[in-house]
């Protein structure tokens, strides 16, 4: 199976219908064709960070990447530097995603990141604000949830692509300096694997990659500091970045991909957790089609 199955690659844009987000003209990128040649690529917080480094990734892989970011100014600095295309979007906004799902419609879409996210800064429950709350919730979890809606369909229109959102260690494990910020990772890795399987039915794939402490906007002047002086080493968000590009490429789904520095990315092995007991019911499992019912509306 090579690379880029079922990544599709069939374009059905109307005839004469302009390219709005999409190869720009001549694909001059895409004649060096990298793993990704003739791909296009969103990548939401685009504009910095472990979103900057994931760009320059994408495209040095050769597809043409369309910089999403709530800072419109740095976005069009990140793109222009790339070749890409740059656009203003809040992800937690659903109008938008049916904005911006409209500008990528004609030229198709292969890849997706969902990268932007914030933190609260505030390791205690009881000086959490309700703006704070309401603030990483929409970026962390909404951004995802309503990303994944809306690219989903034009990935399966394309016969098929890969969806990578950006969860952290903390997803997977506690973290006490916020635990705001771990409830929206674990929300991440929670959506991802259970939404895994039917996103498999139109050839996409999803994954969380979850990093450890990396280099990037976040990490504040206090934190740094004393991850400094303990000697404990900080990840560049290439690395990051590579990751990112391999779960795009494998096919795989389903997974959460931890990254640690000078460590290959790896698939956290959740483990499975105790069955029923009791007369004929040891050894059973629920139905695998297991539907609840729809909520009127």
């Amino acid at each position: 199976m090579s690379e880029l199955s079922g990544f599709g690659g069939d374009d059905r844009r109307p005839a004469g219908a302009p390219a709005r987000l999409g190869p720009a003209g001549g694909d001059a990128r895409v004649a060096r064709m990298g793993r990704l040649g003739g791909k296009v690529a969103v990548v939401t917080g685009g504009a910095s960070g472990i979103g900057r480094a994931t760009v320059q990734r994408l495209a040095s892989e050769g597809a043409t990447v369309v910089v999403a970011d709530i800072d419109a100014d740095a976005a069009e600095r990140v793109a222009a530097d790339v070749g890409g295309r740059a656009v203003e979007l809040d992800v937690a906004d659903p109008g938008g995603w049916a904005r911006l799902v409209e500008q990528l419609e004609p030229g198709g879409l292969d890849v997706a990141v969902l990268n932007a996210g914030v933190a609260t800064g505030e390791d205690r429950i009881t000086a959490l604000t309700d703006t704070a709350y309401r603030r990483i919730m929409g970026v962390n979890v909404d951004g995802v949830v309503f990303g994944t809606r809306a690219v989903a369909p034009l990935l399966a229109r394309r016969g098929g692509g890969a969806i990578v959102a950006i969860s952290s260690l903390a997803g997977v494990i506690p973290y006490s300096p916020d635990p705001i910020y771990a409830l929206t990772k674990h929300a991440v890795v929670g959506f991802v694997r259970s939404v895994a399987a039917q996103l498999e039915r139109d050839g996409i794939t999803i994954d969380a990659v979850c990093p450890g402490i990396t280099d990037t906007p976040l990490l504040s002047g206090v934190m740094r500091r004393q991850i400094e002086d303990a000697g404990f080493p900080v990840m560049p968000p290439e690395q990051v970045a590579a990751a990112v590009v391999g779960a795009l490429l494998d096919r795989e789904t389903g997974r959460a991909l931890v990254c640690q520095p000078g460590r290959e990315a790896t698939a956290y092995r959740f483990g499975n957790v105790p069955g029923p007991r009791g007369d004929g019911a040891s050894g059973r499992r629920p139905p695998a089609d297991l539907r609840m019912d729809r909520a009127p509306g």
